[in-house]
């Protein structure tokens, strides 16, 4: 006789897992951070943000995610790993599966359990989602969120945060909207781009918020990250961020430029600045440059 209340319970506790994303305050973790770099090389500062979320060098216990990566080198990361133990970090673990049955398991997530932050490696973001979407491993990255940890990552291990993949085909990454589309859903209502201005991506995202306008479209460039606390996040790095929004876009088609235009379909937000992810707007201005007159 239990067994007939075995599904219909796991079925009500997806649905009610659900229920709480969709309800959420916050648009970005309730607790916790995340980190979100665009590509390319990172400096120190951004790796010492990350760190410092993760509870400083001495405290911090990263577990690292090379999933994304060809299968040659998914279960390493040397790079990540050499960096991160040259600022400090101590306690670092490789985690790497392909098989969400072993996502699945109690003795795979062990690390996450005791981790302060998990840093997503770059490489193919639908081989993290084929991995570990709604598994175990997945349940216990927003575990680390909960109790205040960090999670970040740089090209795909950024955009894998969003709810909604963009470059998720399996037949390539110029494919917008493709066969892999449902992200891990660390910040909500979001689709994030990278590699930005470095591969000349601007107007990429623009007919993915037409179709899906209830997205806000966020694309950050190489050496460049947002930091995202709750329904803030906060720019850092050394370029830019583009912000791509349906009414932005709407906007832009009806009044062309010249004509009481009111600019472009996205618009950037660099180094220092602010941006209220439930307003859909930037809360600090553009930080001053050197040598210009204050207004």
């Amino acid at each position: 006789m239990k067994k007939q209340f075995v599904l219909p319970l796991l079925i009500l506790t997806l649905f009610a897992g659900r229920l709480a994303a969709q309800t959420s305050q916050t648009i970005g973790p309730e607790k916790g951070a995340l980190v979100i770099v665009g590509g390319g090389a990172m400096s120190n500062d951004l790796w010492n943000r990350f760190i410092e979320l993760a509870g400083g060098p001495a405290a911090a216990n990263i577990v690292i995610i090379p999933t994304a990566g060809e299968d040659s080198s998914a279960s390493s990361a040397p790079r990540e790993k050499e960096k991160l133990t040259s600022l400090g970090v101590k306690n670092i673990t490789i985690l790497h599966t392909r098989d969400p049955k072993v996502a699945n398991q109690e003795s795979f997530v062990a690390p996450i359990r005791k981790a302060t932050g998990v840093w997503f490696v770059g490489g193919r973001h639908w081989r993290l989602t084929d991995s570990y979407l709604n598994t175990l491993a997945h349940k216990e990255f927003n575990a680390v969120l909960s109790r205040g940890g960090v999670i970040g990552g740089t090209s795909a291990g950024a955009t894998i945060q969003g709810s909604f993949m963009v470059r998720g085909d399996t037949k390539g990454n110029s494919i917008m909207v493709g066969d892999h589309t449902q992200g891990l859903d660390f910040i909500h209502n979001v689709t994030i781009d990278q590699h930005f201005l470095r591969r000349n991506r601007q107007f990429d995202l623009v007919e993915v918020i037409k179709a899906r306008p209830e997205l806000l479209g966020i694309a950050i460039d190489e050496g460049t990250a947002i930091v995202v606390q709750q329904n803030t996040f906060e720019v850092i790095g050394n370029s830019y961020v583009g912000i791509y929004e349906a009414n932005q876009i709407a906007n832009s088609a009806k009044y062309p430029s010249g004509q009481n235009s009111t600019g472009g379909p996205f618009y950037f937000i660099s180094k220092g600045q602010k941006f209220d992810l439930k307003a859909r707007k930037v809360i600090s201005p553009q930080p001053q440059r050197p040598n210009e007159p204050a207004k």
